[in-house]
């Protein structure tokens, strides 16, 4: 069978990756699962200054997922490439590194992807148009089609490597804004981030993050990111990688069949490290019980 995953004219080994923010930088997992079983590695968003992120607490648990503010906190591009990336090389053989990269203005978002295109041994860039915890950039960026389009088209200026760009469920249209990244230049969007939510502490009465609000991610959000992979994936030409409360075979599968090419596994990676080798391991029974031969195939099986 073949679990390859074509983007632009480089090729993931197999579909299954770990999504930004769930999964550090790769080495803070080494000793609690075999990365190889791994796809791609979706690193920590990466800014061009180290970041501490937003004020304490920043994540709390809610019914079938939990929210978040971390705000981006981060090591910087600097020393990400002169320590992560060198121990992502010089460790792994199979996953792809994929750099999320976020800022709070255009020229930042080039300014880092300038300074990766110097490092060796990146895949692409996941660029950040969506994150919902920060006051300036990410989500400014990604709802707004001209600017996505606009930024697009400023970073694909500046590498040949693969651009996915990631889109936010936090809009009116996601198609839109997905059609606006492709217009501008983007190999595949990845979809979703985390929607915007509050928890409240009734007996503080007050909200329960120092952000008030977080990035709400886990099961809760499993349909609407099926949604919008089935929508995004007719309404664009480019791959879509699909993300959003994935915690087992079938949950993966559905996305799959909504029309992804590859998925990403985000906070089930805190409950069971080795959870992205199980589903990839998964994916493959579930091929070979229906004679599926590529994971391009799995779309077609959908019953429309």
């Amino acid at each position: 069978m073949d679990f390859s995953v074509k983007i632009k004219d480089k090729i993931l080994k197999n579909p299954v990756g770990v999504a930004s923010g769930t999964f550090g930088y790769g080495d803070e997992f080494a000793e609690l699962c075999d990365l190889e079983n791994i796809g791609a590695i979706y690193t920590k968003a990466i800014t061009k200054e180290p970041r501490t992120g937003n004020k304490t607490p920043r994540i709390v648990e809610t019914p079938s997922g939990m929210l978040n503010a971390i705000g981006l906190a981060n090591v910087g591009v600097d020393k990400f490439i002169s320590e992560k990336m060198v121990w992502l090389r010089e460790n792994l053989k199979n996953p792809a590194i994929i750099p999320n990269v976020a800022g709070t203005t255009e020229e930042e978002y080039c300014e880092v992807v300038e300074k990766l295109e110097t490092a060796d041994g990146i895949f692409g860039y996941e660029i950040n148009l969506s994150c919902p915890n920060v006051k300036h950039g990410a989500m400014q960026f990604g709802t707004n089609p001209s600017m996505v389009e606009q930024i697009t088209q400023k970073l694909r200026s500046r590498t040949k490597k693969p651009l996915i760009i990631k889109l936010s469920p936090n809009v009116s249209d996601i198609c839109e804004i997905a059609k606006a990244a492709e217009t501008g230049g983007a190999d595949a969007v990845s979809c979703i981030n985390t929607l915007v939510g509050m928890v409240i502490d009734t007996k503080k009465c007050k909200p329960f993050l120092a952000n008030k609000t977080g990035g709400l991610s886990g099961p809760a959000i499993r349909p609407v990111g099926v949604r919008a992979v089935y929508q995004v994936s007719r309404a664009v030409k480019i791959p879509v990688i699909g993300m959003g409360g994935i915690t087992n075979v079938d949950d993966a599968i559905q996305y799959f069949l909504a029309g992804a090419v590859a998925i990403q596994i985000g906070t089930q990676n805190f409950v069971e490290p080795s959870i992205a080798g199980e589903i990839m391991h998964g994916i493959e029974d579930w091929m070979q019980a229906r004679g599926v031969n590529s994971i391009g195939e799995i779309s077609k099986l959908l019953a429309e």
